[in-house]
């Protein structure tokens, strides 16, 4: 691992760590795009995909990004996730800041790619680009609805909320001196966290959970059309939220995984991956 890691250098874990972001947008932008485009098109009711198939969307997506990432960079994907390492697992600072901006590069070409692809049944459902397609590619408080009385204010507390969940839990699923996931299925388990947190988060806010996600589509999206990209559905400006909620909530999260459970932990050699340690009588 040494050597490939001294062959790759930063730009490789630069390249994977862009690469792996825009799979996940891919599928993540992309199931929205179905569901809120092609299923406004052809059934009202959303015939094409509800709420749940976006979460297992964007769940797989975090899957076959960390896949595809993990052996060069370590998969973070997700600004959040590396300014937490840095602070609580020893990541170096100075590759924080490329860190994030790969990831919001590859955020925002998947996003142009999703934006293209479905160019003409965004045009049909939504001929203004407005709010009503914006979802696509960026997060809103309710998801846009104004029926839903969430401001900037509810949805920076509901992505703390969030993305400390997230954090807490890749640091316990990741910490080799837990009990990690064995058969290289960390990367499944961690995708089943954001299906949960989907599932469970996802009104107040849209579970952005990750300011490269949310940036660099807002971005595209911005860029192609959708003039109201930066304001939520009450003309207020909304961009900055998941943007500086989950940078906080990922401290949060992995310090208090720290505080909680990781400085309890034995510092020996741990148990092998997946298996559950013996009680002490």
């Amino acid at each position: 691992m040494a050597e490939l890691r001294k062959r790759s250098g930063l730009l490789g874990e630069l390249s994977a760590e862009f690469a792996g972001t825009m799979i996940l947008i891919l599928f993540g932008c992309g199931v929205v795009a179905q569901v809120a485009a092609g299923g406004a098109l052809t059934d009202p009711a959303g015939g094409l995909g509800d709420h749940d198939s976006i979460a297992w969307a964007w769940g797989l997506g975090v899957t076959l990004g960390v896949y595809v990432a993990a052996r060069l960079s370590g998969a973070h994907l997700n600004p959040a996730v590396t300014l937490s390492l840095a602070a609580f697992k020893g990541f170096p600072w100075r590759k924080v800041a490329p860190y994030a901006l790969a990831q919001t590069a590859g955020a925002f070409v998947a996003a142009l790619l999703v934006r293209w692809n479905y160019s003409e049944a965004l045009a049909k459902a939504d001929p203004g680009h407005t709010i009503k397609t914006q979802t696509v590619f960026s997060t809103l408080p309710a998801n846009g609805n104004p029926a839903l009385p969430v401001h900037e204010w509810g949805a920076f507390r509901d992505q703390v909320i969030g993305t400390a969940i997230l954090l807490l839990l890749i640091m316990a699923i990741t910490d080799m001196l837990n009990t990690p996931p064995g058969s290289n299925l960390g990367p499944f388990i961690i995708g089943l966290v954001v299906v949960a947190i989907g599932m469970a988060w996802g009104t107040n806010a849209g579970y952005a959970i990750n300011p490269a996600r949310d940036f660099g589509p807002r971005l595209a999206s911005f860029l192609t059309g959708y003039g109201g990209a930066w304001r939520d559905q009450y003309g207020n400006l909304y961009f900055w939220v998941p943007i500086i909620g989950p940078l906080v909530g990922g401290l949060l999260g992995a310090g208090l995984y720290k505080a909680f459970i990781g400085r309890f932990l034995p510092s020996a050699e741990p148990e092998p991956p997946g298996r559950v340690p013996a009680s002490e009588a």
